[in-house]
């Protein structure tokens, strides 16, 4: 007797798709997109141009965050000055807001949109968060204080390396601080339950990153993707993510196309002694096929075994947890030793973290 599988209904499960992604975008929050959302879930039921659309994708999971594609192109066009209609409404470009005034004509924007476009809007969405450098800093200040040595930080998935300047954006709590403090990115009071160690003595030697597609801060092009995945009525990280950029340009590093795993190997054939070497990514692990893991994985473990006093090595992640993916912990792994330690949880995106180290 053959057996039965259930076919998935596809209008059904792309409204549940787009619920929960307007449930993302209330929790960020950005109320703008939430009723986007809420309009395109309208006009599926009804099925007009967005179940046009997104129909291709309607059984793919929600974490691939189809809508969100579909909308970041629509806020590509604005940003590039391309929608004059609606530059009014969206607040990225000084629009008073009003999502439903938007919502009609973004409704007829997607409209004339063709759904190999949205694929092409690609996943994971390179929002380069410079938030999560208030997670990793606790990261990188524990390698510093621990080794008393300066980093030589390597990062996973980099997109335009934003991240890889975590050492120029400024870091205020109870009395402490890191970094030059006349930089246009300040977290203050970002922790929760503790204080990181931003007393350590944290200075980069030598930084490097690796993405399969990297964007460059150089490119105009580039600079207007990378806004255009953020949600445009979230006035601090637009803000943040336009200095960073401005502080990229003025610091080139060179983030290689390469996957990860070939690159992490070929960096780590040597840990340079008198260096501490910093392995790191952020929301990056969930979206790496299993095989590029464990080889990125096995580069770690060799290298674990050749790491000394004068020449350590350590792997930081601010990564989705098991157990809740909503969830994002920040875990430390240093050799010689191996211990491998829980030092706080966050969210995605900007949003203060809980210091648990």
């Amino acid at each position: 007797m053959a057996e039965f599988r259930a076919v998935p209904d596809a209008r059904a499960t792309l409204l549940a798709t787009l619920a929960e992604n307007a449930d993302v975008a209330r929790l960020s929050p950005s109320p703008f997109y939430a009723r986007l959302l809420d309009g395109m879930a309208d006009d599926v039921r009804a099925g007009g141009p967005c179940w046009s659309l997104l129909q291709p994708y309607a059984t793919e999971p929600a974490t691939e965050y189809f809508p969100f594609r579909a909308l970041a192109g629509v806020h590509y066009e604005v940003l590039a000055g391309e929608r004059p209609d609606l530059a009014a409404h969206f607040p990225s470009v000084g629009g008073d807001g009003d999502a439903d005034a938007a919502w009609p004509l973004v409704r007829e924007v997607l409209a004339g949109r063709d759904p190999e476009l949205v694929a092409e809007f690609g996943h994971p969405l390179q929002t380069n968060e410079t938030s999560r450098c208030g997670a990793l800093i606790g990261g990188f200040c524990e390698v510093a204080a621990a080794t008393g040595l300066p980093l030589r930080v390597l990062e996973l998935g980099a997109s335009a390396g934003l991240n890889l300047h975590f050492d120029r954006y400024r870091y205020e709590q109870d009395g402490r601080a890191f970094g030059p403090p006349d930089s246009p990115i300040v977290f203050r009071d970002y922790w929760e339950g503790g204080t990181p160690r931003l007393d350590a003595p944290l200075r980069v030697a030598a930084r490097a990153g690796c993405d399969l597609s990297p964007l460059d801060p150089a490119r105009e092009a580039d600079c207007l993707a990378l806004q255009s995945y953020v949600w445009p009525d979230e006035a601090g990280r637009l803000a943040d993510l336009r200095a960073a950029l401005a502080i990229a340009r003025a610091n080139p590093v060179l983030v290689d196309a390469e996957s990860a795993d070939t690159w992490i190997a070929r960096q780590l054939a040597t840990l340079p002694e008198g260096q501490a070497t910093v392995v790191y990514h952020s929301v990056f692990w969930t979206y790496v096929p299993e095989p590029v893991r464990d080889r990125i994985a096995a580069a770690l473990a060799d290298a674990s075994a050749r790491a000394t006093e004068v020449a350590p090595l350590a792997w930081l992640r601010y990564d989705e947890g098991a157990a809740d993916p909503r969830v994002v912990e920040l875990r430390l792994t240093q050799w010689p030793g191996g211990e491998e330690r829980l030092l706080g949880t966050g969210r995605h995106h900007a949003h203060p973290v809980r210091w648990l180290a």
